[in-house]
């Protein structure tokens, strides 16, 4: 079974055309590698109540397995991904943020400003990178190992999964 993403870059600039999105472009990739189908890719504005809706648009009709968000995770009176996020999901998997956060501050005091959150939707997993192109390439490279066993778990195809 082939798995589909949606990726959503939060950004008021790349959203107005005035910043090229190379984050989402990159987390694009990643998935690809994966053979995750990316089934949409939307560059919005840092309007929580329009994350929330594309999300759960996302989640809930167009029904794709992993939606990947980039940017809006910082302290700036404008970044609202982790709030949008929060209000949707039903269940916290705060283990990816952790990792990447634990990975981000190896390479920089500043990994530990990030507040993104994952989690999940129906059966929808959710996660909240870093807005940076490189923060998003140390944040994927983390998180990859995991990513397909979750999809798999998600949609009921994971076999045994405990360890002896």
């Amino acid at each position: 079974m082939t798995f589909r993403a949606g990726i959503l870059t939060l950004s008021d600039k790349g959203s107005k055309g005035e910043r090229e999105d190379k984050s989402g472009k990159l987390i694009e990739k990643k998935l690809n590698e994966l053979d995750i189908e990316v089934e949409e890719y939307r560059v919005l504005p840092d309007e929580e109540q329009e994350i929330i809706k594309v999300m759960c648009y996302l989640s809930d009709e167009k029904k794709v397995d992993i939606i990947l968000t980039t940017g809006g995770t910082g302290l700036s009176p404008r970044d609202f991904t982790p709030e949008a996020t929060l209000k949707i999901i039903e269940k916290e998997v705060p283990g990816i943020a952790e990792a990447m956060r634990y990975e981000s501050i190896k390479k920089t005091p500043h990994g530990m400003l990030s507040r993104g959150v994952s989690g999940v939707r129906g059966k929808t997993l959710i996660i909240n990178m870093p807005g940076s192109p490189k923060a998003v390439e140390e944040c994927m490279d983390v998180i990859i190992p995991a990513i397909p066993h979750a999809l798999e778990t998600l949609s009921g195809q994971a076999s045994e999964c405990a360890r002896e």
